[in-house]
């Protein structure tokens, strides 16, 4: 049998396609260090969240009124703001990989599980343990609570597995997604917008100790951002936005005006902020054309997931 030798073109051509191919072993569980150092700070901002919400609920529980020196309240601040931790590793390590061209299999696995946990466990265990205190004579509450929180929990893993399958490169080999929006609410925004009604809770109990209509609110908001999780409602991802994004006057004065609110009433501009990024979603749906043209006839186009 005659062999031909391969050129040294055609090695290094095999070897360059041997090295984008996703799916060898060593491609597909390769670990780089930036981005997945900020997943396992979003991991640990997560875990963090989970034992202040336990260690709120000790407090709650004991004689004195308050565990390792802080209160409840305080407890509760340290988790929300663990979780808002957690969202800003979130965005930093899929910005690092995607600047850096170091995306990995493992990486978007690695993610999935750290925001099943700071975006799932975490705020399910704040909105249980703070509901469930001010409402101890609703005895029907009290047996729904962990169901609601379930609901919540498992709509968050649903959405965070779902994006994982349409975000597959093997559903679109060699081709990248030209519609930068979220399929459904993602999990940051949910997370952040559970956290930041806690937040608005736990001021206006400074002033006010009777929280019971307002806690019996949220079991039904978190019911809400549950199904906008599931839904196929586009929301905007900021993935476009670099140093290099321009904007007109008024949208920078804007932007600026925001964050100065933020600094001053944090309180109400964070769930302010929170609530319109749901609702604009909401709305650009329903304000969408209802007839669509008709899809292309060619076989080989594919829609946007």
């Amino acid at each position: 049998m005659n062999f031909r030798r391969r050129t040294p073109a055609e090695r290094a051509a095999d070897e360059i396609a041997r090295r984008e191919d996703p799916y060898t072993v060593t491609n597909a569980s390769r670990i780089y260090f930036l981005p997945n150092l900020m997943t396992a700070g979003n991991l640990f901002c997560g875990f963090m969240a989970i034992v202040n919400c336990i260690q709120a609920r000790l407090a709650e529980t004991s004689i004195t009124g308050d565990y390792l020196g802080a209160s409840p309240a305080e407890h509760y601040r340290y988790a929300v703001w663990f979780i808002f931790g957690a969202a800003a590793f979130d965005a930093l390590d899929g910005r690092l990989a995607r600047m850096g061209g170091r995306e990995s299999l493992f990486g978007a696995e690695f993610d999935s599980i750290a925001d099943v946990v700071s975006f799932g466990v975490a705020p399910t265990l704040m909105m249980f343990y703070l509901i469930l205190s001010p409402t101890q004579g609703i005895l029907w509450f009290r047996n729904i609570g962990w169901a609601i929180g379930f609901i919540y929990l498992l709509c968050a893993a649903m959405r965070l597995a779902r994006f994982n399958v349409i975000t597959n490169p093997l559903l679109r080999p060699g081709k990248k997604e030209s519609n930068k929006d979220f399929v459904g609410l993602p999990v940051p925004a949910a997370a952040g917008t559970v956290a930041a009604l806690v937040l608005f809770l736990l001021k206006l109990a400074e002033s006010d100790k009777s929280l019971k209509a307002w806690a019996l609110a949220l079991p039904f908001l978190m019911l809400l951002i549950g199904l906008l999780m599931m839904s196929t409602i586009r929301y905007p991802s900021g993935k476009g936005v670099d140093l290099q994004t321009r904007m007109k006057l008024r949208t920078f004065a804007g932007g600026l005006a925001i964050l100065a609110l933020l600094g001053l009433y944090k309180e109400y501009a964070l769930l302010g902020v929170c609530l319109s990024y749901i609702f604009f979603g909401l709305i650009r749906h329903w304000r969408r054309p209802r007839n669509p043209l008709p899809p292309p006839t060619n076989p080989q186009a594919r829609g946007n997931v």
